[in-house]
This record gives structure tokens, sequence and C-alpha cells, in this order.
């Protein structure tokens, strides 16, 4: 395309140069910057044109452009916008994708930009008005449409607008109603409740009071009586009368159109295939609801100007001007085009790209523009992240038919590719104790013990109350953060199982499993330490000597089989692109999904499911309100997602996913969002979770949800105990002193208990800083305070401890060292350590300790006390007890704590201190 500096409107010169949205209105046929105060305040009578800049990973900006037209605005300045459209991206090198977008049917990426609506307001500069704020509030009546988005349309204030299907939000001078239909979906209902917090925040300062009525509820509620005095009182409301909107289109068969001398002439072409599209030519696609503008390569800004006229005629003379209207450049299509098509080939967008926005920049760069946003940006040099506390507790096991065998600490990164085996990985979260469980299998394994595998680790979620998170891995397409957890990783030939060997001997594969064989060839690989690993190949008849590449002996290449061009394998793991949300219905065996614009974490309900698409990986994220046997349809879930390839991604079915439940969400999972964990972890659906934030002046409120901890029994509902294994100390970066294992709770405590001067060698020394600051009285904010100390111990109620843990104001006498046992393979199997002896106080009266606290004997702290002690943190009493009584009532409340039910110890430990 010949692009000329006259051609260009000068507003838009050096636009699109980072990532964010602007926007200009439409004034006297000409494009004028609309103030950034002023986004998403639309007029009815006016036109705008929007540029969404995407900044991708791979450095390159990608750009979205959309027309939108108010209803009272004139066909000459909408046909202006559209003009103005085609101008803009030239100006960004003619790769743009463009949508014309209607007052009242705006595309679901359109509104995605100005959450949680827009809500256009009457006036415009065409007729002369000043869009000025009304001096008297008025009474107006809106409904809500949209389970993901939502459109907002202003109805008549009466009872007649009303029905059971949808929300309504009733905006008064002193109060916000939201009406709820009773066919209304409790997904709608919370994404009104954001409209309501946007009206209320917009148009009454945030000071106006809300309430939320339930249809049927009638006149026996205050609020629904108040609600319903607003239109004379209760009546039964009417049936939601059916429309002809453009969702009749659907049915439409989908059409092709050449646009010659700005004329549409129609295609005759059955089926639809990219070689139809000429690269000098523009179509027209009708899909029904949206109608596609393909403009070719090679044709001139007049001619894509006037294929952009003649799609207005199109849909003006079809009655149907409210359908979409998307406009794509050849090479850049967008998924939704090319699945319109029976075959579509691989084309090279990239190349293509940054030659035409070369030649833009190089045009601009004359005439003085700063031209810094039409190049291609350079990507973002980051180093790879696991994302996950690489030093907690490992253990792996290798499955042989319907049974799992336990690997010794040395055999856990050595995999054979015949086999399936099953991991569990603990560590520590952000503010919780984390579980991942996980699958690996072979390349020669076989689908009995892959469906074995599949079964057991579910079995372990589920015994785990599906507090874990799962990953499912094939081998050759490991992700990062699996070489981040096995660090040191080797794949041997053949198979242990039986199953292997019955596969073996029934195809006459060689080698078997390669045991006993005296020389064997490795393939290191890897981009990095984080991903390193060992492949086990066919190993040449011959000395083990170096041979540096490119100077190969021949005997080298003659062991290999010749010397021939091999592929440079420069990373191990797929590349991670920009992700897309889904939102996924599974019914009957069928997957539908719905991608979420510009997502955030306030899009993820909880009575759904969500499939986050990272290329590399996949995540299913699974709601707590879900149907539990949806529920454990999730895996079946992402091969689905897989096998119908919605993005056109071609992505294999080995590729590895993830399975996420809510309130269990691990940070490798959380890094793609703005993560808020006190909102995940509320009680109630979406509805309930949405309106008590908005009660609570916008904050979550916590639930007090207790601390998941490091599982010990990790068989299954029926399975055995089997003994926890410790794993390397292994640390993954050098500022780490926690060696694996070991909690950031677990060290704190020991550091603050145990005697200073005998300090075991497998704990850090401890930090130089004061664990017991001085209360000062009521001051309860200040952290670190003993009572802290001994509420984290007794959390750890849930398992005994591995040592007992003495406060500092005891006096000790130290024991023997610790002692160990071994196991016969030589690896460590438990320590040991022995319990101090306790010294009895002299006093158990008033005194000081050694930071200058009054201590008072238990029967003065008590709240019944007849001579209580004075001026003391009532809520802080235990810091006040003297060393005896800290010891009796320590031990009485741990005794009596173990002898409760177990459904009573977490309850007690959801509610209050133990002392």
């Amino acid at each position: 395309m010949s692009v000329s500096m006259r051609d260009l409107d000068p507003a838009f010169q050096g636009v699109g140069q980072k990532a964010g949205i602007e926007l200009w209105r439409i004034e006297n046929f000409k494009p004028v910057p609309v103030p950034q105060s002023s986004y998403g305040k639309f007029y009815t009578g006016d036109s705008y044109v929007i540029l969404k800049t995407n900044a991708l990973k791979s450095g390159v900006l990608r750009h979205d452009i959309h027309y939108w037209l108010g209803n009272d605005t004139s066909q000459d300045e909408a046909g202006a916008a559209a003009i103005k459209t085609i101008e803009l991206d030239a100006a960004l090198g003619g790769r743009a994708v463009q949508y014309r977008e209607v007052q009242g049917h705006e595309t679901e990426r359109f509104l995605s930009y100005f959450k949680p609506c827009i809500i256009p307001q009457s006036g415009g500069v065409a007729s002369g008005l000043n869009h000025a704020k009304p001096v008297e509030h008025k009474t107006r009546m809106f409904v809500c449409l949209g389970k993901y988005v939502v459109h907002v349309k202003e109805v008549p204030f009466a009872r007649s607008s009303l029905n059971h299907d949808d929300i309504f939000i009733l905006d008064t001078a002193h109060k916000i109603f939201q009406f709820n239909g009773s066919n209304s979906s409790i997904q709608e209902r919370a994404k009104a409740l954001e409209v309501l917090q946007y009206i209320r925040d917009t148009y009454h300062d945030g000071k106006c009071d809300i309430a939320t009525i339930e249809d049927g509820r009638l006149m026996s509620d205050a609020e629904s009586g108040e609600f319903w005095g607003f239109f004379g009182g209760f009546a039964p409301l009417p049936r939601k009368t059916q429309t002809n909107g453009v969702l009749s289109t659907n049915t439409l068969p989908t059409k092709l159109y050449c646009v010659v001398k700005g004329q549409a002439e129609l295609v005759d072409a059955e089926p639809l295939t990219r070689g139809l599209l000429d690269t000098n030519t523009c179509y027209i696609l009708d899909c029904g609801v949206e109608i596609y503008v393909w403009l070719g390569r090679s044709t001139s800004l007049n001619e894509r100007k006037a294929a952009s006229g003649a799609t207005e005629e199109y849909v003006r003379s079809q009655d149907r001007q409210k359908s979409h209207i998307i406009c794509v450049i050849e090479n850049f299509e967008t998924v939704a085009f090319r699945s319109k098509f029976d075959s579509w080939p691989q084309s090279t967008a990239v190349t293509v790209s940054e030659d035409g926005r070369g030649k833009v920049a190089a045009l601009l760069k004359r005439q003085g523009v700063n031209v810094k946003g039409l190049l291609k940006a350079a990507p973002t040099k980051e180093e790879p992240k696991p994302y996950i506390d690489c030093s907690g507790n490992l253990q792996v096991w290798r499955v042989n038919g319907q049974q799992k065998i336990l690997l010794p600490v040395s055999d856990q990164s050595k995999f054979y590719t015949g086999d399936c085996y099953i991991y569990q990985y603990t560590y520590s979260g952000e503010d919780q104790e984390e579980c991942l469980i996980g699958t690996w299998f072979g390349k020669q394994s076989i689908e009995e013990d892959r469906i074995s595998a599949t079964s057991q680790a579910n079995k372990i979620v589920e015994s785990q109350k599906f507090l874990a998170a799962q990953l499912r891995v094939y081998e050759g397409r490991e992700p990062m953060l699996f070489f981040a957890i096995f660090q040191s990783f080797m794949v041997l030939k053949g198979g242990l199982s039986d199953g292997y060997k019955k596969c073996i001997l029934e195809s006459e594969l060689p080698n078997g499993t390669g045991i006993g064989e005296e020389v064997a060839l490795f393939r290191v690989q890897g981009s990095g330490p984080e991903n390193m690993q060992a492949i086990q190949l066919e190993p040449p008849e011959m000395q083990s000597r170096l041979q540096k590449e490119g100077s190969e002996s021949v005997e080298f290449w003659k062991m290999l089989g010749g010397k021939s061009e091999y592929p440079s394998q420069k990373t191990t793991t797929a590349t991670e692109s920009d992700p897309h949300l889904f939102s996924c219905t599974f019914s009957k065996g069928e997957l539908k999904v719905t991608e979420i614009y510009n997502f955030n974490q306030d899009d993820l309900m909880t009575e759904d499911i969500y499939i986050l698409d990272c290329h590399s990986s996949i995540f299913v994220w699974v709601g707590q309100q879900v149907d539990p046997k949806t529920r454990t349809q999730a895996l079946v879930i992402a091969e689905k997602f897989l096998e119908r390839d919605f993005l056109l991604e071609k992505l294999p079915l080995q590729t590895p996913l993830y399975i996420i439940m809510e309130a269990s969400e691990p940070q490798f999972f959380t890094r793609f969002f703005t993560w808020d964990s006190t909102k995940s972890a509320m009680h109630g659906n979406s509805f309930q979770r949405k309106l008590s934030i908005l009660k609570n002046g916008g904050r979550p409120t916590s639930n007090n949800k207790p601390k998941r901890r490091t599982p010990v029994s990790n068989g299954g509902r029926s399975g055995a105990v089997e003994q926890p294994q410790r794993s390397r100390s292994v640390t993954f970066s050098p500022e780490r002193v926690r060696v694996r294992g070991r909690s950031p709770a677990f060290v704190a405590l020991a550091s603050t208990f145990e005697n200073p001067t005998v300090r075991h060698l497998s704990t850090p020394p401890p930090l130089e800083t004061k664990i017991y600051p001085k209360s000062n009285g009521s001051d309860s904010s200040k952290p670190a305070s003993r009572s802290t100390a001994i509420a984290s111990l007794t959390a750890t109620f849930e398992q005994p401890p591995r040592a007992k843990f003495i406060p500092r104001s005891i006096k000790v006498t130290s024991e023997p060292p610790t002692k160990t046992e071994t196991i016969s393979n030589g690896d460590l199997k438990s320590s040991r350590i022995e319990t101090p002896t306790i010294q009895k106080d002299a006093k158990d009266v008033e005194t000081e300790d050694e930071e200058g606290l009054t201590l008072y004997p238990y029967e003065r702290l008590t709240v019944s006390s007849t001579d209580p002690a004075p001026d003391i943190n009532i809520f802080k009493r235990e810091t006040y007890l003297s060393s005896a009584e800290f010891r009796a009532k320590f031990g009485m409340a741990k005794n009596a704590f173990y002898k409760l039910p177990k459904w009573k110890q977490n309850k007690l430990k959801m509610v209050l201190h133990l002392f």
C-alpha cells in the first residue's frame, strides 16, 4: 500500500507508541483528541475513533482500532469516522484490526476497555450542547445484559420495563436499587453490581445508599417495599417480549463478496478457501452477526476507503446497521475470520508487518515526527523464573499397573521413557503451604499406566480436599517449573514396569531397558541451569572421549550412523506467549468457550471453569461453586480445548496441563493477574461476594481460612500412610538460607525458641533482630509479639512437631548432639532432636523478663480475677505469664486440644487463640 503524507490526518502522527488507549471525537469531520479524564464518556450525538495498543512479550506492538457511532450521530459523521479509521491504520503501518461499534450493540472486546461499562449521555458537539451535568438528579432506570461484560441501556422509568429475565438498576436521588429478575444468573447479577458501583461513584460521589431487590420478595422486605413504592406499588410483571434483533442473522449463510469499483459482487465458490482472496483486491465476508472486510496488502489507501464505504452501503441495504463490521488486513487476520475458511495456510505476518511499518516510519521521520512507537520494540529481557519455591519437599512414585512405588531420593530425578510417574511437591507459598501433584508420561509408556497414574494422582488431590494444584507433563514437553522442582533431570531408555516389558516383547523393540550396558550416550540440553536435562540415546560402541562440535572424529560420526545435518535446539521449553482467558461450558461431552478480553481477577466467577491459554501451557481454573461432577472433568475439558484448537495455534495434545482450584491458586498462576488472595478466599457465590465487598467500602473481608499445612499421607482415600521423604537440601537462589523441606514458619520458630548457643546443622542461624518487642498497652498493631509466635506454634498442631521448642525465658540444659538413623542406601531417614530439660523457675510471682515485661501469675490475668493485673493488653494476656504458668498453660492447652475431635480442632484454630 502506497502512502503519502497528505493522505494522513495530522492528529494521527506519532500515535500508538506505547500500550494503552487513545481516543478522538469527530468534530467538523476531523478527529480531535479527547482528554484522558473523559475516556469512557460517550455522547449519543457524536462519533469517536479509539486506538488500543498492546505491547506483546515479543516486543511487537499490536493495534486494534474501533470507531463508535452514537444513536443520534449524523450519517456524514459516521462516514468520516470510518474513513479516519482507515487513515489511522495506514499511519500505524497497515496491520491493525478495525471494528465498527454501534451504540447498544458494541463488541465485548470494545466494552472490556471501559470496565465495568459505558453509559452514553445525551447530546453531542453537533447539537451545540455543552455536556453539562444537570443540577437536579434525575431518576433513571437501566437494564444490564451480559455475563462477562455488561451492556447497559437506559429504559423508561416504568413498571412495564421490568421483567423476570434481566437485571435492572434504578438510580434515585438518595438510593440505588438493583432488581434481579428471577430468571437471571448469579454471574449476571455479580456483573451488574459493578455497574451499580460505577453509578454510585460517578453520579453520587460514592456516598449513596444501595439495595438489592430479589424478584418475588414482594412487600415483606422493607427495601422491596421502598423499591415498589417508586412504581406505585407491586403488580405482576409482564413477560419479556421477543424482538427480532441482530441475533436472528445467525441463521444466514456465509457469503463472500468482491469489491469492484466500490460495489460488492458475489463470489460464487464453495467451499471457502484462502486461495479465493487476491492480494490486489478487497472482499466482504458476510457471516451474519459479523461482517468482515478483507483488505489485500497490495491495495491502495483509496481502494480501502472505497471498500469501507461499500460495506456501509451493504449493511444499509440489508437493514442490518447494528451488525458488527470488522476490517482485517492480509496476513493479520483474526482467528475468527480464518475459522470461516475450510483451509488456511500458515502466514509470515511478522516479516510483512515490520516492512510496512518501516516504510511509514521513514515517511514520517522525514516530516520531523517522532516514530519510536512505529518500530518494533525491543523484547523484554527477563531471566526465566519458575515462580515456585525450589527448596520444598519432593516425593516421587513410579506407576506399575494399579500400584505406585515410592522412589528413594537418589532416584527421584531419574525417569525411564517407558514408565509413568507421580510426584508430590510441597513448598512454602506466599501465605500458606502449597502443594503440587503431577504426573509424567514417558514417550514409550503404555496407555494402561497413563490411566492409572492419572487416577491415582486424582485420588491424592481428592484426599487433600482438592487444595493441591495438578500438572500433567509428557516427556519432551516439560515446562520450566518442572525442571525447577527436579533441578537435575535425567531420562533413561526403557522402562521398569511390567507393562513396558510386555510392550517391548510385542513390538520387538531393541536394547530393552538399557540396564547393564557398559556404554551410555546422553544428550545434555537446556538454555540454562533452570532447565538442564540429560536424555539417553543409542550408545556407540567406543570409549568415552570429548568431541567438540565441528572437530568430531570420523569414528564418532560412524558410530552415530554417519554425519548429517542436525537441528540446533536452543531451548527445551515452549515459548510462553501473551495469555488468553476463556470461560468454559461443558455439557454432554461438548465444550463451548467464550473469550474474555482484558481480563482481571474479578472475571473469575466461582460458579464457572476458565481456561488460561499461555501457548506453552494450559491452565484450568475451577471455581469452588462448580458442580462436583463437572469439577472432576477438568482434565477432560483441557484435553477438549486442545483438540478443538480454538485459537488455531496447532498446539500438540502433549502440552502441559495445570488444574488450579479456587482459593488455592499458586504464584505461577496468579502472576498473570493483579491478584488479591482475600477475594478468592471469600465465602458465598459471586453475587454475594461482590455485594459484601461493595457494602464494605470496596474491601474484601477475610473468612479466617486456616493456612494449609504439608500433608502427611498421600495414598488416596484408601491408601496406606507412607513416610514423607526428605529430598536433597539444594537451594535455587544463593540468597536463600532455608534448606529444602523446612518452611519459613519452622525456621522462624526454631530460631526463636532454640538455645542461641546450641544450633543444629540443618537449621540456619537465628536472626539478630529481636522477635518479641515490648508491648505498650493497647497498641496491637506492632508485629512480632510473643503471642504471635505462640499462636504460630499452636497452628502446627495438625501435625506433631518434629522438635519441642522452648521460649528463651526458660532455662535449658543441653543434651548430647542430634542422633540420626540411616537406611540401607545411605540416605538420611530421620533426625531426632532430644528434648531439653526444663529448670523450674524460682519465682512464680510478679517479676520481669529479659525484655522488661512485668510477669504475673495466671490467676491475675483472667477476666474474672478478683485482683486483676493493671495496665495490660487484655488481647495478649499470655505475654505477661510467668515461665511456670506459661509451661503449665501451654501444656494444658496442647493436651486438651489433642483430645478434641478433628473437626473441633480445625474449627478452634479458625476462630480463636488457644490461650
